[in-house]
């Protein structure tokens, strides 16, 4: 991925002025950097893959001089870099959108340097996106003052939270059921258990949202393609409008299931299921499912002004491609 723009790095936030109907985006990864980096690599569970099993999975994708040992670090932290690589085109639309550059936080980064979600993030946001990374098995999980901050945030009117926790695969201790997801997403880089989000799932205890993330489904495509049939929608209960001219987002192997935890209907809206690669078996599948919640939306209510949606994050990379829709879609969530 080639940016013809100048980078910078190692640098304080300068704070972007509020300016009506521009909103200022803010992407947090939950992951401590250093811990997801310095996984030991015989471990098979529960851990990114290094930059060299990719290469030798993509084969001959990643073979350019750009991503060899002289220009690309080769372990777990050249596979963290490619999702900071592929978050690029998103935040070159967005600042087109918004005039308005998307900060991207780490809670700990490169250096070790943590940062907690709080007011230096906060306050000169409108839209809060927190991409649920981190592996479990490295102890990230939101502390109350960090609930608290968000949640006033969301007192604030015109405010925005996208929680995306991502893929639970492998939960069951039944070895064959873990094998049976395995052979169902296809994808030989994802162990067969890789358990993701507990800082955002804390969060979404502390908020108070409804939801937990389950399983890592395949998406179905139209056949000899990796193009996703189109998403079930719910334009009767999208009354904001987020899914306009959007029919389809990204396919990404193993995406999460988004279960509704509540019987309050009010309360949470699913707007739109992606149906299910059904060719291969699946628990999720055989208990009579054919399609996966992918985006919902939490209406204001009571004290909280703010909007709460709920989207993976690789529907904001184009490490899988991507197409008009999606780019449609990213303008609706940064223009209304």
């Amino acid at each position: 991925m080639t940016n013809h723009s100048s980078r910078t790095y190692n640098q304080v936030h300068v704070p972007r002025p509020y300016g009506r109907g521009k909103r200022r985006v803010s992407v947090y990864w939950t992951w401590s950097y250093p811990w997801e980096a310095n996984r030991d690599i015989t471990e098979l569970d529960n851990r990114f893959s290094t930059m060299t099993e990719v290469r030798r999975v993509g084969w001959p994708k990643f073979e350019s001089i750009e991503y060899s040992e002289r220009m690309f670090l080769q372990g777990i932290a050249g596979t963290l870099e490619l999702f900071h690589l592929s978050l690029v085109s998103f935040q070159t639309a967005i600042g087109e959108a918004t005039g308005h550059p998307v900060a991207v936080y780490q809670r700990i980064d490169q250096a070790g340097q943590r940062l907690p979600i709080d007011e230096r993030i906060l306050a000169d946001t409108d839209t809060l996106m927190v991409f649920g990374l981190d592996h479990m098995v490295t102890e990230q999980e939101a502390s109350p003052e960090e609930i608290e901050a968000v949640r006033h945030f969301l007192t604030r009117e015109g405010t925005c939270l996208i929680l995306g926790p991502h893929h639970d695969v492998g939960v069951s201790a039944d070895l064959k059921q873990r094998a049976i997801e395995y052979a169902h997403h296809g994808d030989p880089l994802v162990p067969r258990q890789q358990r993701f989000g507990k800082y955002t799932r804390s969060l979404m205890k502390g908020l108070g949202v409804p939801v937990e993330n389950q399983y890592g489904l395949r998406p179905a495509t139209h056949p000899g393609t990796t193009r996703t049939v189109p998403l079930s929608t719910n334009r009767d209960l999208d009354k904001r409008c987020w899914l306009a001219g959007v029919s389809t987002f990204v396919f990404h192997m193993h995406l999460p299931h988004y279960a509704v935890t509540t019987d309050d209907a009010p309360a949470i809206h699913v707007l739109a299921r992606q149906p299910i690669d059904t060719s291969k078996p699946h628990p999720f599948i055989e208990a009579g499912n054919r399609e996966f919640n992918m985006f919902l939306w939490m209406p204001p209510k009571g004290q909280r002004a703010g909007d709460i949606l709920l989207a993976d994050s690789t529907i904001f990379t184009t490490l899988f491609g991507g197409d008009e829709s999606l780019g449609r879609f990213w303008t609706n969530l940064a223009t209304k």
